[in-house]
């Protein structure tokens, strides 16, 4: 899953996301109001956490305008401002959530969570091909009921693959969604991870999930769908 943050204190919004990716989110972060905004616009996030006090655009007006748009996206405001005013005004105009600075990281992470479970039915949070399933909201896989331990990365490939099951998936597609890089035909990256994904996800068991498209890129190919 993919969280944007919008800090302009650097070295917070550090510490969160390094704090979200141990978690095996992927974090996007914006350091102004109107990159905030832009950001929030533009991409598919599935949660935002959002500073008040920002440069540019304040949190407040970012919030109303993510709400015209966006009328399901959870919004967890992070904020020093105190005051009862202020966590009503937030919550009428559609914040999910309203956290005050100084915070408990491990309060952060649950209040998160719980922020997740509630905006993604059930069929939406686990993603399910063959024997293989993936829960996006408590970051566990299984194949035949074995849990499958991965990394941050091998996490969101496999998230992006079982997302896009059947669809024959390119490596600049693969690099541009998991790494947010512009691919560059000189990295085998992806194709380091796919074999990282293939040692957990494939051997001991069968059929293979993850298939290799000659010319084109990579695959997980649904019961029914060909190779």
């Amino acid at each position: 899953m993919r969280i944007l943050v919008v800090e302009d204190d650097a070295a917070l919004s550090s510490f969160i996301r390094k704090g979200l990716e141990a978690e095996h989110y992927a974090v996007d972060i914006a350091n102004d109001g109107n990159q905030g905004r832009s950001m929030a616009m533009e991409f598919d996030y599935d949660l935002v956490v959002l500073d008040l006090n920002l440069p540019g655009l304040d949190g407040l007006t970012i919030l109303k305008s993510v709400r015209q748009r966006k009328a399901n996206l959870p919004v967890m405001i992070l904020t020093a401002r105190s005051r009862v005013e202020d966590r009503v005004q937030c919550l009428d105009s559609g914040a999910d959530d309203y956290l005050i600075k100084p915070f408990s990281y491990l309060e952060l992470s649950a209040r998160a969570r719980a922020l997740l479970r509630r905006s993604h039915l059930p069929s939406e949070s686990v993603l399910s091909v063959r024997d293989l399933s993936l829960d996006r909201v408590e970051r566990r896989v299984q194949r035949a009921g074995r849990p499958i331990d991965l990394t941050t990365k091998e996490f969101a490939l496999l998230e992006y693959l079982m997302r896009n099951a059947g669809r024959r998936l390119t490596r600049a597609m693969i690099i541009e969604h998991v790494w947010d890089l512009t691919f560059d035909s000189t990295t085998n990256v992806v194709d380091v991870y796919i074999n990282y994904l293939r040692r957990k996800v494939d051997d001991g068991f069968s059929p293979s999930l993850i298939n290799t498209v000659r010319g084109v890129g990579y695959q997980i190919c649904p019961e029914g769908v060909p190779a």
